[in-house]
């Protein structure tokens, strides 16, 4: 007898994950991290001017501001998720009022 099991929530709340898939793009200056939502990928976009005032982040080196902040960044990107504040293209965008 095979039995089958399937992960049920008690919530409407989505199941959120951040694997770490991350990167930088040097001519938009945006950092991204991916989000796993339930089956899909939601692309999570920092500008490189939030960095620099959140985060003191190094031209040079933005990717490491990412990496020092990775915890308060998945959750400012866990709650805009939460609040379905998707930009057209599906992906989140962190600003400055909501770090």
């Amino acid at each position: 007898m095979d039995l089958t099991y399937y992960k049920t929530s008690s919530t409407d709340e989505p199941d959120i994950s951040f694997p770490l898939l991350e990167c930088w793009n040097p001519m938009t200056k945006m950092a991204t991290i991916a989000a796993q939502v339930h089956e899909s990928r939601v692309l999570c976009r920092i500008s490189m001017e939030v960095l620099q005032k959140k985060f003191h982040a190094s031209t040079d080196e933005p990717m490491r501001a990412v990496t020092e902040n990775r915890s308060v960044l998945q959750a400012k990107a866990r709650m805009l998720i939460e609040n379905k504040a998707f930009e057209e293209d599906g992906s989140i965008i962190i600003r400055m009022k909501d770090i």
